[in-house]
């Protein structure tokens, strides 16, 4: 089947010439209009569309924070045991200097002539 065209009829033409000027201002509002209401969709779309990517966001900020959190309380395990094991190795270091201390005073009091 072959294409068709559509040719306004001459009753159609007299009618769009009889408009009047607020008919033809009646249909250039509704044709703004109509602009209008595509273009809230549009606006309604994007608005849509960055609130889930906002919520996506929040998500992996409470994710990223919830992280931060166990990582600190890691960290501070980890600097209290590093204190502790600092302590200890203190200990041992005077320890062995008292010991290495009296070493020494025993040898010099040994080697000492009488």
């Amino acid at each position: 089947m072959a294409p068709t065209i559509a040719v306004p009829s001459v009753e159609a033409k007299e009618i769009q010439r009889r408009k009047t000027p607020a008919a033809v201002e009646e249909e250039v509002l509704r044709k703004r209009n109509e602009e209008l209401e595509k273009e809230l969709r549009r606006s309604l779309e994007r608005e849509e569309t960055m609130r889930r990517e906002l919520q996506r966001t929040w998500e992996r900020l409470t994710v990223a924070e919830e992280a931060e959190e166990r990582l600190c309380s890691q960290l501070g395990e980890a600097e209290a045991e590093a204190v502790e094991q600092a302590r200890a190795y203190q200990a041992r270091v005077t320890s062995l200097m008292d010991q290495l201390s009296a070493a020494q005073m025993l040898l010099h009091s040994v080697s000492l002539p009488r």
